[in-house]
């Protein structure tokens, strides 16, 4: 009869466990319980994150532009699936690159795995898988409103809704997706540059600007207007003196070009690739790769309210060319110091900030690029070009610090322990605990042996 009772309790209890896995595994599928254990929380999402979910009242869409091989897919998944958690009509959708690489084009995806999020007829493209840029994007949709960027035009300027090989158009159909508007700003026709105007654009001009279209260019900046000047090798001189005094520096003669671009299969000296930027928050944890195909050397000449930081630098190996350079790769050309040429590194990037004499904002924001064929229609699809360019247009309209999120990092990733430590953990691992556990199974079976 107890032998009777002994079995029942068994099955009782099987069943009993059972019926509890049962009841788990229900309550699971129907209740998500999520907690974060981690070291300052580092596996949810911040609080800045909380609050830009909080400012999207509608639904959002991520479309994930991921191969099918391998785990990249699941990894978007996971990551994306924190911010639905806490916004469940946020959704994802993934699509395969590689079924029409021409309308990948189109879309300006250049890597596996980029985003692109919709929200109320608005989007954002993202090259970068972390909380930060997706933040920053959701919040550029929330925040809404059109920026007003104007470019000059009349003097032989690059168009921003042109079609020719030259012109920005691609680029700028990608960033009026994002909330900003190209105009016109044709000095024949207006004597100053109109109120709000969040941007003024002057892209590689290739006629001598009036001096009234100067004119006005500098009291824009006197009066606090962001600008974005982008030059090109031998246009140093063409009435725009005033407006680099006023910002302090100077576009260098001659054109730059790179003695270790063969090495990357470049044929043309004058291509200059970058893999490595400095430090500033436009490329700030940028590591795409970028092509300029032909750039002026930049120099800081006065000091002024301005501060002057370059973000675009050439290799050692580089230098001012100042002899012409024949299109045909057989071309030999060689560093000549006695020439005057500049040896590299040289910088052909400027980012410049200062405390805006304008009572409606606090900081005025200017920069200077030797080149602007890495934005052309031509240029722009070559590796981060698109990405640099979006990123500098952010900076200058004061969108580089939406989410102010530091990285949060595993603060026990490092294990710091002396050679006698680490000795004295080989011996515990190796025989102590092996002896350990050779005692207990023999007493173990000693015991057995004896019943």
């Amino acid at each position: 009869m107890g032998r009777r009772f002994a079995r029942l309790d068994g099955w009782l209890l099987a069943l009993a466990l059972l019926l509890g896995a049962a009841a788990i595994g229900y309550l699971g599928s129907r209740h998500a319980v999520v907690a974060d254990w981690t070291a300052g929380g580092r596996a949810s999402l911040s609080a800045e994150t909380r609050a830009v979910l909080a400012k999207l009242d509608g639904p959002v869409e991520i479309v994930s532009y991921a191969s099918p091989q391998g785990r990249l897919r699941q990894t978007v998944a996971a990551f994306v699936q924190r911010y639905t958690r806490l916004k469940p009509d946020l959704g994802l959708r993934f699509v395969d690159p590689e079924r029409d690489p021409a309308a990948m084009r189109e879309l300006g995806i250049t890597v596996d795995g980029a985003l692109i999020v919709h929200y109320k007829g608005r989007e954002q493209h993202l090259d970068e898988l972390s909380e930060r840029s997706l933040s920053n994007a959701l919040e550029r949709l929330a925040r809404g409103g059109e920026r007003i960027v104007a470019f000059v035009a009349g003097d032989g300027e690059r168009q921003p809704d042109g079609k020719a090989n030259a012109d920005l158009g691609t680029f700028m159909a990608q960033l009026e997706s994002r909330g900003m508007r190209a105009v016109p700003l044709n000095f024949s026709q207006v004597t100053a540059v109109p109120q709000h105007t969040d941007l003024v654009v002057l892209a590689s001009p290739t006629l001598p600007l009036p001096a009234g279209a100067v004119r006005a260019l500098t009291d824009y900046l006197a009066r606090g207007g962001n600008l974005l000047w982008l030059t090109e090798p031998g246009n140093e001189d063409l009435g725009l003196r005033p407006l680099a005094d006023a910002l302090g520096v100077r576009v260098l003669p001659g054109v730059l070009v790179d003695g270790g671009g063969s090495a990357l299969g470049l044929q043309d000296p004058r291509m200059i690739a970058l893999g490595d930027y400095p430090f500033h928050a436009v490329t700030a944890g940028f590591r795409m790769t970028t092509l300029f195909p032909q750039a002026s050397a930049l120099a800081q000449v006065s000091k002024t309210a301005w501060a002057v930081v370059p973000f675009l630098r050439s290799g050692p190996q580089s230098w001012t060319e100042f002899q012409p350079i024949a299109n045909d790769a057989g071309s030999t050309i060689r560093y000549d110091a006695d020439a005057d040429e500049l040896k590299g590194p040289l910088d052909f990037g400027f980012a410049l900030s200062r405390l805006s004499p304008s009572p409606d904002k606090s900081v005025q924001r200017a920069a200077v690029v030797g080149d602007g064929d890495f934005l052309s229609n031509t240029f722009l699809g070559n590796g981060g070009n698109r990405a640099l360019g979006e990123r500098l247009f952010d900076w200058l309209l004061g969108d580089d610090a939406l989410v102010n999120m530091p990285p949060r990092g595993a603060p026990d990733r490092l294990l710091r322990i002396s050679q006698g430590g680490l000795n004295t953990a080989s011996l515990g691992f190796l025989i102590v605990l092996p002896l350990l556990l050779l005692i207990a199974g023999g007493l173990i079976a000693w015991r057995r042996r004896r019943r």
